[in-house]
């Protein structure tokens, strides 16, 4: 496949350091609302930052997988518009202003704010669809799993490819009474499983680093998490795989009257069509990635995991800001 690389301006223009502004500004406000048990006002705080510092950016920019429809929420809504719409090339982006609400407010591990964009037309849209079935591996599995075969066979898959034991494996699951069957049968052929009740951008992320303790995430989740996984995977060279996969009635009703196929698993060339992306993402509370923001006096400290563009493969950024 060829990749989009004709853009007059590349991810340099606009990089990782100019995104991550979002990202940190975004995770600095949701610091009050942890462990306050209010995930609305929690989010609310993200979202309002990270709009404001997203349009504030030199950025043509289009809210391809947003916080929700335009109906619902008045920022960083699908199809949102902004930042310069003169400025050449055009970005489609892909946010969450806080990946783990429900960390959030229980004061948990795992809440991060997260942005990531990609050329304009080159990302898969999942329209109407809220949730998506996943694999995510890291680049030593690449082509070599069939997402669509029984678990046994992928865990086998899987093991050949990275030459280890079935039974020295750990499989990334979020923590969910609809993954009671796919835990059981990874239990069932041997491999360990690393449940979690939020968080599968981080065990995304997990699986495609090599020698992370995570060698693969498996489940249902949701789209706006698969697709920030996708383009920051893309740029790590891992391997990703998502199926649309609805979980109520509402949901099913929309993709179907769509035409989206939920028999068919989308691979990573086609969910993200472009070498030149750019993935951030910034911790609010400490989880497996980074640490979370820390307070110190009128100083705030906080960490971004910064992903494609001039941040190169992977690149971990540790920033101290002075409140107020």
């Amino acid at each position: 496949m060829t990749h989009l690389r004709d853009q007059s301006v590349d991810c340099r223009a606009i990089g990782a350091y100019d995104l991550r502004k979002a990202t940190e500004a975004a995770a600095r406000a949701a610091y009050e609302w942890i462990g306050r048990g209010d995930k609305a006002q929690g989010d609310h705080a993200a979202v309002a930052a990270m709009w404001t510092e997203l349009d504030a950016l030199p950025l043509n920019g289009l809210m391809l997988v947003g916080e929700g429809p335009r109906s619902e929420i008045s920022m960083l809504y699908h199809g949102q518009r902004f930042g310069d719409a003169t400025s050449t090339p055009a970005w489609d982006l892909a946010v969450d202003p806080v990946e783990g609400t429900s960390f959030l407010a229980k004061g948990m591990t795992n809440a991060m704010a997260v942005v990531a964009m990609a050329p304009h037309g080159t990302l898969f849209n999942p329209a109407p669809a809220f949730y998506m079935e996943k694999l995510a591996a890291p680049p030593a599995a690449k082509g070599k799993i069939d997402p669509a075969a029984p678990v046994d066979i992928r865990l086998k898959q899987l093991s050949e490819a990275l030459n280890k034991p079935i039974d020295e494996m750990t499989i990334y699951v979020i923590e969910k009474p609809r993954h009671k069957a796919l835990v059981e049968a990874i239990h069932a052929a041997g491999a360990r499983v690393a449940l979690y009740p939020a968080g599968d951008v981080a065990g995304a992320l997990m699986a495609a680093i090599p020698g992370s303790g995570i060698d693969a995430l498996m489940g249902t989740g949701g789209t706006p998490e698969g697709m920030l996984s996708a383009i920051a995977i893309r740029a790590m060279g891992g391997e990703f795989m998502a199926r649309i996969d609805p979980q109520l009635a509402s949901e099913q009703a929309a993709v179907e009257a769509a035409g989206m196929d939920t028999a068919r698993w989308h691979g990573l060339d086609e969910l993200v069509r472009s070498d030149n992306v750019v993935f951030c993402a910034t911790g609010i509370t400490t989880g497996l990635l980074f640490e979370g923001v820390e307070r110190s006096g009128g100083v705030e400290k906080t960490q971004t995991l910064m992903i494609g563009g001039d941040a190169g493969q992977r690149q971990m950024l540790t920033s101290w800001h002075r409140r107020g």
